[in-house]
């Protein structure tokens, strides 16, 4: 049986609920307080209270294209985030065959009404929408014993080091975190998930791009994260996009923002913990070689500054070989002997070193980090996708012609589903 954990405050939660019938499994519905795992990883009052105001926008914009992409109705509470613990406790109140119906109606309530659900008038009337009694669960949500429930079971998650939601646990199996990460989920159930051994790569396959559509790819090869989106960009190129490499300095754009300059570091050990497995895992789901370097972080200036002056046909190939060097050979990438025989194998003259020194090359790197910053990039790999909208249309002066470009801002490697079906025509919400 697969175990969905789960707060109604929490919008991907809501997605997983919608998308989890799919996967044709018997789902067994683990209801938590996200606030008391906040809490008890010493993650304070969650993620979503420490978001810059650009991560915040993205953040936003992410849930509503997900919900598109799979047609699920969704739209932001105005009060928004609720008090869950009596909508939990009343899930809790009844018998477990009722569950999966009153779960879905007090998700509808929450996630596609914008209703109230602190209010017991509200959730008696979503759960009476779904054939659902709610006067029997209402009062045993003001039992001790309920109460007490509650508080087992968001000890129990922070115990099997869930941090947030939604959380998937299969039996003898580490957990999954994320609807976004469902086709792990998905693959697990048939034995060849990213954990299971000799399980076949997936590397990203793009849909054909739409004439025109181009990508810009900030990054920096101090993040694993950009590395691992480096080894998929090629199948984005491959698809007809014009892909534009925009090396940044992230340690200056973390400076600007006011972002920790490691932000795995400043994660509780639980997140801290998943995210090191999920480097792995997205390494060994794509089929690309990934060893954590015994020296992290390492000042990656000198690299960043290579691409730049790089024959443009090899931009590419360097960027991925030097994310390589660091991500998967346990190389240094502050050693200049290093950097040289990193050029040769990609057939670049290892004298291209020496111009990473010039002023002209080091204001580049700078003015591309500002650029970063002017255009809502708050980390690395972050992809900014342009597209003609809708076909033809009319200019201003009633002539025929390419109708106005779409330009949609993406974080994470997570999202280059997003990012190629958004190049291939996908009418991506802003």
């Amino acid at each position: 049986m697969l175990a969905l954990w789960f707060d109604f405050s929490c919008p991907f939660a809501y997605l997983a609920s919608r998308r989890a019938p799919a996967l044709g499994v018997d789902i067994d519905w683990r209801p938590m307080l996200l606030g008391g795992v906040f809490r008890g990883t010493g993650a304070g009052d969650g993620p979503m209270a420490t978001l810059s105001p650009a991560k915040a926008r993205h953040n936003l914009a992410d849930m509503h294209r997900w919900a598109a992409l799979f047609d699920i109705p969704f739209r932001m509470p105005a009060a928004h985030p609720m008090r869950t613990v009596r909508a939990l406790r009343v899930v809790l109140g009844l018998p477990r065959e009722a569950w999966p119906a009153a779960i879905g109606a007090i998700y509808a309530a929450y996630w596609e009404r914008g209703d109230d659900i602190t209010s017991d008038a509200v959730l008696a009337a979503a759960l009476a929408a779904a054939g659902i009694d709610a006067a029997p669960a209402l009062a045993a949500a003001d039992t001790d014993a309920v109460k007490d429930e509650l508080r087992r079971r968001t000890d129990e998650a922070v115990a099997l080091g869930i941090f947030g939601a939604p959380a998937w646990v299969l039996p003898d199996r580490p957990l999954v975190w994320g609807q976004d990460r469902m086709m792990w989920v998905e693959a697990a159930l048939a034995g060849r998930g990213p954990d299971d051994a000799g399980a076949a790569p997936h590397p990203l396959v793009a849909p054909a791009a739409v004439p025109g559509a181009e990508v810009d790819v900030y990054y920096d090869v101090a993040s694993p994260f950009a590395y691992l989106a480096l080894t998929q960009v090629p199948a984005l190129a491959a698809a007809g996009a014009r892909v534009r490499l925009v090396p940044i300095l992230l340690g200056g754009l973390f400076r600007d923002i006011g972002q920790h300059d490691v932000p795995l570091l400043a994660f509780p050990p639980a997140k801290q913990a998943y995210v090191r497995r999920d480097m792995d895992r997205w390494a060994r789901w794509w089929g690309v070689p990934f060893a954590m370097p015994s020296r992290f972080p390492q000042r990656t200036v000198a690299a960043q500054r290579l691409v730049l002056v790089a024959d443009p046909a090899r931009a590419l190939p360097l960027a991925i070989a030097l994310g390589r060097a660091m991500w998967a050979e346990g190389r240094d990438l502050e050693d200049e002997a290093t950097l040289r025989a990193i050029l040769d194998g990609v057939g670049e003259s290892p004298a291209l070193l020496d111009r990473t020194r010039d002023a002209d090359v080091k204001a580049r790197l700078a003015a591309n980090t500002a650029a970063a910053r002017d255009a809502g990039v708050f980390g690395v790999p972050t992809f900014v996708t342009r597209t003609v909208v809708d076909g033809l249309g009319s200019s201003a002066d009633g002539s025929s012609g390419p109708s106005p470009v779409g330009t949609r801002l993406f974080w994470g490697q997570d999202r280059l589903e997003l990012v190629a079906r958004t190049l291939a025509g996908w009418d991506c919400p802003p």
